[in-house]
């Protein structure tokens, strides 16, 4: 039986709340106009408990999450979801499981509306994890990269005391 060590589990701890106070950060944008896209939610309780007021959708790619869009985020999903329909999008835990992670971060582009934002985040320093496959870790460059569209990005990162340049997570907020 495998088991998760100690390091794994405090990382995965700083993970989970670095995620959490991206999205409390996030419902400070709170009200009965906003509508919200949290992808993939389906490994944390995800936005729906820190907005109130707004519509909060959900997008998965497993038929199973009862999520209220089943589909690709790599692709492009205008049948589902129209473009420049989001104020907010939020996809935490999400960019290292896609397959093509540009194409991901375009179908984040389209669906936001102009001056939308949209809170990502992802490990770096952290291990292979589920749902599978995980096939990507960015660098502040790379999302930099991933992100160029976008009118501004801002991306801060949770240190490893341990390891010098190699942050345990990035934290980016986009705006369109």
């Amino acid at each position: 039986m495998k088991t998760i060590n100690k390091q794994d589990l405090i990382k995965l701890e700083i993970i989970r709340k670095a995620v959490t106070m991206h999205i409390k950060k996030a419902s400070k944008m709170d009200s009965k106009y906003l509508k919200v896209l949290d992808i993939a939610p389906q490994d944390h309780n995800g936005a729906k408990e820190f907005f109130k007021l707004a519509v909060v959708d959900t997008f998965d790619i497993d038929p199973n999450s009862d999520a209220t869009y089943i589909a690709n985020l790599c692709d492009n999903n205008s049948k589902l979801i129209p473009d420049n329909y989001y104020d907010l999008v939020i996809c935490t835990e999400v960019l290292e499981h896609t397959l093509q992670p540009f194409d991901a971060v375009n179908e984040i582009y389209r669906i936001l509306k102009s001056g939308g934002f949209a809170y990502v985040s992802t490990p770096f320093n952290f291990r292979i994890h589920g749902p599978l496959p995980d096939c990507w870790r960015f660098t502040e460059h790379g999302l930099k990269s991933l992100f160029s569209k976008f009118n501004s990005v801002n991306i801060s990162t949770i240190e490893d005391v341990d390891r010098f340049l190699m942050p345990i997570h990035y934290q980016t907020i986009v705006i369109k």
